[in-house]
């Protein structure tokens, strides 16, 4: 194995250990900030060691310009495999996340590092939060989100019904809308440990698909009507991606 491996070259493949260690070598470092590079070579180490990935798809995430990068949610360990995923392809992602994080030792110093997006309570607070997100997407960045909110509740782990959040960035700013599954970090992770579960190693599934199409609601008043059609669909596409990984169909639609 060379260093001129990259992660296409075994797409679909469940990587070994050696590959793992190549495919972070493949990360984007520019524009990480210190505290967050710190933060990802650490995390990254641990699931090297703790994970197989199977990656496809991230040739769908755009090399430049602003991006939504959709994924369903189960674990505490999402973000951590979604950044590594998002890296391979070549951008760095930012998240929204609670405000009180960045009031944290360390973890304040990683978000602020980030460039990430404190999300505050309170009405006047959330549009802030808001309207920073738009912000960063026109200004060309890769944010990642979570359109349910909170992880899924379904006793099966299929995606919920999605919160329109990410739909009003998407149709304000036209950027592209990627939808991703991330399958396994329930196993490393589950929402009820207080910690992973490393042993043995878990596999860790990523697919990414193209953009969702929201062509024809772009630049329409953003109406219930419209922001409710625009989150079925990306919901849509995440469950696609994840009913082809497990290989199995959701038994309600999310």
């Amino acid at each position: 194995m060379t260093d001129r491996w990259t992660a296409l070259d075994t797409e679909g493949e469940l990587l070994t250990r050696r590959q793992m260690i190549a495919y972070g070598r493949r990360f984007a470092r520019a524009g990480r900030g210190a505290w967050y590079s710190f933060a990802i070579e650490v995390v990254w180490q641990f699931l090297v060691q703790s994970t197989r990935f199977r990656v496809r798809g991230s040739h769908h995430i755009p090399k430049t310009g602003g991006v939504l990068v959709a994924s369903n949610h189960l674990s505490f360990a999402d973000p951590t495999t979604l950044t590594a995923f998002c890296l391979a392809a070549g951008r760095v992602p930012r998240y929204l996340a609670k405000a009180s994080l960045w009031k944290l030792p360390v973890v304040g110093a990683v978000m602020r590092s980030g460039r990430h997006i404190p999300v505050y309570r309170g009405a006047a607070t959330a549009a802030e939060a808001y309207r920073d997100l738009v912000a960063s997407v026109r200004a060309g960045e890769c944010v990642a989100v979570f359109p349910e909110g909170t992880f899924s509740n379904d006793p099966d782990g299929w995606p919920m019904r999605g919160k329109s959040g990410v739909v009003r960035a998407a149709l304000e700013t036209g950027a592209p809308v990627i939808p991703v599954a991330n399958w396994g970090t329930h196993h490393l992770l589950p929402s009820t440990a207080w910690w992973p579960r490393a042993v043995p190693r878990k596999t860790v599934e990523l697919v990414a698909g193209p953009p969702v199409d929201l062509s024809d609601l772009v630049g329409r008043e953003l109406t219930r009507p419209v922001l409710d059609e625009a989150t079925a669909r990306i919901m849509a596409a995440i469950t696609e991606l994840l009913a082809e990984i497990r290989g199995e169909t959701p038994s309600v639609a999310a």
